[in-house]
Parts: C-alpha cells; structure tokens; sequence
C-alpha cells in the first residue's frame, strides 16, 4: 500500500463510543499470519495444519505456577508457546478439557482487566486460570447507537467483556458482567470470532429493537461474586510482569524470553494505541506494539505502510493514520513524547 499522498481519508470506526481490545495475545512480527482471515494473534497456534510444533528441546525450560481462579491446589506448567498450548496445559494439570478455560489473569485471582494474559508472561508471574461457569441469556433492547461495552478476545476463539461503561445501556442490566464470554448475538455463533467483529457485529445491530445474547461467566470464588466493572482503563502504561524479563509467545515458533520493553518502545506503544483508538475506535496495545516494531527500523513511511499492509492488511489503515504513526514512531525515537 504505498501512500497515496494527495488522497486523505478518514476511517469508518469499527465501534463509536465503544471499544475493543484484545487481549494481551502474542501479537508479534515473527510468525504472525492470519487475523481470522489476515494478519496476526493467537488463533492459529503452531499445530496448524502444515506446520508441526516446533521441537520440545527448542522451547524455553520455564516453569509457570498456576491455580484455577475459583479455588484449586498449586498446578506446574511448562513448554508452551502459544495461548493454546498454555490452554492445554492447565487442562493437563488441572484435569480439565482445555476449551473450558475462559482467560487467564496474571498475580491475581479475581477477574481484573488489567491484568489478561495474553503474549508476553513475566518470568516470576502466577497465572490464574478462569474457567467457564455459570451460561445464561439476557434480552437486551438497544435504545442507543452505543451499548458501553468493551469487547476483548484470549486469541484462543473466545471474546468476552472487558469493560462497562457507567450509565450505559449494558451498566443498567445487572446480570451482565465482565469477563462474560458472548456465545452467540441472536443465535449467531461467535466461537472462533476476534474481537473487532463482534465490536462490529454489536454496532450493526439495529437501534430501537431487542437483541438476545447468550453468555457464560467465568466461575468464581466466594469473594468474586459482586464483581461488576474492569477497573481503570486499560493499554494506560500498565505493566505486565514481576520479572526482569518476559516469555513472549508466537503464534508459530518456540516462544521466546526477552527483555521488557524499552523506555522509547513503551511511549511510542501507548502513542500508537491511542491513535487506534482515535481512528478506528478501539484500543489494542498488542496491537500497537506491532506496529511499533514493525517501524521502528523503517527509513520512511512508505517502507512503513508497505510492511503494515504486508502483516496486518486486514486493516486498510488509511493513510492518514499511517502517516500519524510513523510521527509518533519517530518522535518516541528522538524523546518528544
């Protein structure tokens, strides 16, 4: 895509006045193929048709504690790559089919947002494994263009709530909560669906009707059940990880340990996810850090747009936006953000 330097347009916004962001999946340049049809995240893990897991002796010897979020004895885990392999690894220790794990939150056991799993794992942190509940059915009538919810996805095939916004349409249905798994819109099946078509799905439903949504909770310990709400915003500068470095997981490959992310990466990340957020209205941090890598080492932003449209095509950035990130990018490279 190279840019059309006379042309400026502006993106359609997936969700207005919503959001979705994915989880914190391995979003990252190597090995990154399909965005369920295009360009990055989880779902394809490395046992995908062609291409063989990649040999035990070449995966990190890192072992990982891990409880079941509602309550369980201590599990050890070890020479996964990719949240699919982490997924089928809980299932091992805990004695559990691996669709059953919803998410997985780091150091804590309650359902906080800001603190998913997702692509890169600290090397001290404690995974706690949240495990489907309770289903249930909710009619929702949409009286307004924005429903106030945050969708989320575990690379993995489920999308659920990561947040809910005060005085929304969904905040007045008390039966709604975060980290809900959508099922299905209308008997629509979402299995398998990323997060930004279900943001896309939830904003096409049509204003002034009802529409069914069926869910499953995660299962939850005695203190967790009034939870309703994610916290503070998240993709704001929260820092994954206790350790001095991070297993970074990849879609396709042996994952990797590597260090955190440097002080120029991190701005021009939070940079980057608030320009998505801006164009296309959502937040994606992992996202974001793509994007941060894959033009870091750019000479300008045509070589920029090129390599976008090559790994994340799928997104038709408008050049626009491309033009704003590479200004981001290179302004984080010189301190000024």
């Amino acid at each position: 895509m190279p840019l059309g330097l006379g042309r400026r347009k502006k993106a359609s916004p997936l969700v207005e006045n919503e959001e979705a962001e994915p989880i914190r999946a391995g979003l990252n340049v190597p090995g990154m193929d399909d965005l369920d049809g295009g360009g990055l995240g989880l779902r394809d893990s490395a046992t995908q048709e062609g291409l063989p897991p990649p040999p035990t002796n070449l995966r990190p010897r890192l072992i990982f504690h891990t409880q079941l979020a509602h309550g369980s004895p201590t599990g050890r885990i070890e020479g996964f790559s990719n949240v699919r392999e982490l997924y089928a690894k809980i299932g091992e220790a805990f004695g559990i089919p691996p669709p059953e794990v919803m998410f997985c939150t780091l150091n804590t056991h309650k359902v906080d947002m800001d603190k998913l799993l997702g692509g890169q794992i600290g090397l001290e942190d404690f995974i706690f494994a949240h495990i489907k509940g309770q289903r249930k059915e909710v009619e929702v009538f949409k009286g307004e263009d924005a429903l106030g919810l945050t969708i989320t996805d575990n690379g993995a095939g489920y999308a659920f709530i990561k947040r809910i916004r005060d005085g929304s349409i969904v905040h007045q249905i008390q039966v709604i909560n975060v980290g809900d798994m959508i099922e299905s819109i209308n008997g629509h099946s979402l299995i398998g669906c990323r997060h930004y078509e279900v943001a896309k799905m939830l904003k096409e439903l049509p204003k002034g009707k009802n529409f069914v949504l069926k869910m499953v909770e995660p299962l939850k310990a005695f203190d967790m059940i009034s939870q309703r709400s994610g916290g503070a915003r998240a993709g704001s500068g929260t820092q994954l990880g206790t350790g001095r470095g991070t297993l970074r997981l990849r879609s396709k490959g042996p994952a990797t340990v590597e260090d955190l992310p440097s002080a120029f990466e991190e701005k021009a990340i939070e940079k980057v996810d608030d320009l998505l957020e801006c164009y296309m209205g959502i937040r994606d941090s992992e996202l974001a850090a793509t994007m941060v890598e894959l033009g870091k080492d750019k000479k300008n932003p045509d070589e920029f747009a090129e390599a976008l449209d090559e790994t994340l095509g799928d997104f038709a950035f408008p050049d626009e936006f491309v033009f704003d990130v590479w200004g981001a990018i290179g302004d984080a490279k010189v301190g000024r953000l």
